[in-house]
């Protein structure tokens, strides 16, 4: 790994939350250029958040397309492997840059595609920062993986609710999409860790997504993350943007529409993600306010 004298500057910001206590956590390495892969897995293990994001100059093509230069590669890291899109990690570093260069557009080279972002500031001064996914897929589950995730987390098949069928979702990565019936059936989450991880990881799942529909355009979230080292994710972009995907898909909400997802209240971390989605483009928009920590 680097020395002490190379180590980077790691920044830590919450995520969809403007109280540091709230949201979900990243750390943030604003200039990763001398890092290795394995110097970045070893610094995302000790910072011991789901996920931090390290960023390095972005592709030639990207650097020339994007306005003043406010272009980037950027990578993510669990502290057990890397990801291919973070959409709480996103927010996170959005809110860093705009407080060093200013609000407005940024661009993010990642491995699941390019990624705009807008940061914005709002009436009280704090930041809000919105990214747009890539082009998003649903897929049916089949029957025999619904089992066997049901079977890990203790869930009985009457639990879920029907109106909302079991899907695989994709904005940046792919997420398990189970609807609970109940609060109650959301609120009582304890899994067989080892179980999961090993479905996930055959499936290629970033996490679990477990919601319950509260109203129209209200659902409560919970992500379960093994496959990150992590028992669950107090709030997540990508798997926000996936949802919004699933809705759409299935005909929950209307094609112009605007989704509210709480999520982190079971953790005491409350974080509120914004799901945006527009009639005749494919992708989603997930937007949230940020703050650094300490």
């Amino acid at each position: 790994m680097t020395t002490n004298e190379d180590h980077p500057e790691v920044l830590r910001y919450t995520a969809f939350s403007g109280d540091p206590d709230g949201g979900n956590p990243a750390g943030v390495i604003l200039d990763a250029r001398a890092l290795s892969d394995a110097d970045m897995l070893a610094i995302a293990a000790e910072i011991g958040y789901s996920e931090s994001a390290f960023l390095t100059a972005p592709p030639e093509g990207l650097r020339e397309a994007a306005a003043d230069g406010r272009a980037y590669t950027v990578r993510y890291f669990s502290p057990k492997a890397e990801v291919p899109f973070c959409g709480h990690a996103t927010v996170a570093t959005a809110i860093a840059l705009a407080e060093r260069i200013g609000p407005g557009d940024l661009v993010f080279a990642t491995r699941a595609g390019t990624v705009p972002v807008s940061v914005t500031e709002e009436a009280d001064g704090s930041l809000r920062a919105t990214l747009t996914s890539v082009e998003p897929y649903v897929e049916k589950a089949a029957d025999d993986d619904l089992t066997e995730a049901l079977a890990a987390l203790d869930w009985p098949a009457a639990d879920l609710d029907p109106a909302l069928p079991p899907r695989i979702a994709f904005a940046g990565a792919r997420h398990l999409v189970l609807a609970a019936a109940t609060r109650e059936r959301l609120a009582d989450l304890a899994y067989d860790f080892a179980r999961l991880e090993a479905l996930m990881h055959r499936l290629d799942l970033t996490t679990v997504q477990l919601v319950w529909r509260e109203s129209a355009t209200v659902f409560h979230v919970r992500d379960p993350f093994p496959v990150g080292g992590v028992v669950e994710d107090p709030a997540t972009g990508a798997a926000a943007a996936a949802f919004g995907a699933y809705a759409r898909e299935l005909g929950l909400v209307d094609e112009d529409a605007v989704l509210t997802l709480h999520q982190g209240e079971d953790l005491g971390r409350p974080g509120r993600l914004t799901v945006t989605l527009h009639a005749g483009d494919p992708r989603v928009r997930v937007g949230g306010t940020g703050v650094r920590i300490g």
